[in-house]
């Protein structure tokens, strides 16, 4: 076995030789040292966190090759202009996918929202900043902040800055919004999408009413009004950011 292998079996039901080959392109670039932890694993990925060599810890995000469902990835990046003519073959996709979320994460740091700072991308991993301290920061669902009604209002901020920037991120809720130090940060950036995308308002109205359902019921009131914010958010776009 070898010692990239050997590094990495314990993690052996996730990554095949491929993927061994890209982290260590990536750690041999020195944007981390080693795995320390599976953080999460979603439908399309396994999240670890990794330490650097001044023992900073970063996260390590990683595509499945073989169990991704690149069919529905494919569904929502053929509508993103900046990925235009890309060939319905699962590699190129799940590739494509994975910058999308590294290019959407600058984005993000553009508009000036609270998410991940990007690291570097290879292939099928993407690296990003660790949110939290000695623990990640957990999701809105699992853990309210102290005042909640001044924690949504930054979330509809956040949304209205990315849209105002000319993206929206297409899949939000409570179970890719972090808590951390009570301020509110986006994650799982893949589904974001530029305005331009026709599909972007419903993407934008779906966005605002997962976070308006979500508040209204731990207010146990309906506070939030998710046309009103759609509308409002939609007059500060910028007519060349929109379909």
């Amino acid at each position: 076995m070898s010692k990239w292998k050997e590094k990495f079996e314990v993690w052996q039901d996730v990554f095949d030789n491929f993927t061994i080959s890209n982290l260590k392109i990536l750690t041999n670039k020195g944007f981390f040292e080693e795995l320390k932890g599976n953080i999460a694993v979603g439908k399309e990925s396994n999240v670890f966190f990794a330490l650097t060599k001044n023992n900073k810890k970063v996260i390590v995000k990683i595509y499945r090759l073989q169990t991704a469902d690149f069919k529905k990835m494919y569904l929502y990046i053929r509508g993103d202009p900046r990925f235009k003519g890309l060939a319905n073959k699962r590699r190129k996709v799940i590739f494509a996918w994975c910058q999308r979320e590294f290019r959407n994460l600058i984005n993000a740091q553009r508009a000036g929202i609270n998410a991940p700072k990007p690291i570097a991308f290879q292939k099928n991993i993407l690296v990003m900043e660790f949110i939290g301290k000695e623990n990640p920061a957990p999701r809105i669902k699992d853990s309210l902040p102290g005042n909640v009604e001044v924690f949504a209002e930054e979330i509809f901020e956040n949304i209205k800055k990315f849209a105002i920037h000319g993206y929206v991120h297409g899949d939000l809720s409570e179970f890719n919004i972090l808590n951390h130090e009570g301020k509110p940060y986006f994650i799982d950036l893949s589904h974001a999408t530029p305005l331009r995308n026709q599909d972007s308002i419903n993407y934008l109205s779906r966005d605002v009413f997962n976070v308006c359902r979500f508040f209204n019921t731990i207010l146990k009131e309906e506070k939030y009004n998710a046309e009103e914010i759609v509308e409002n958010i939609i007059k500060k776009i910028p007519p060349d950011k929109l379909p």
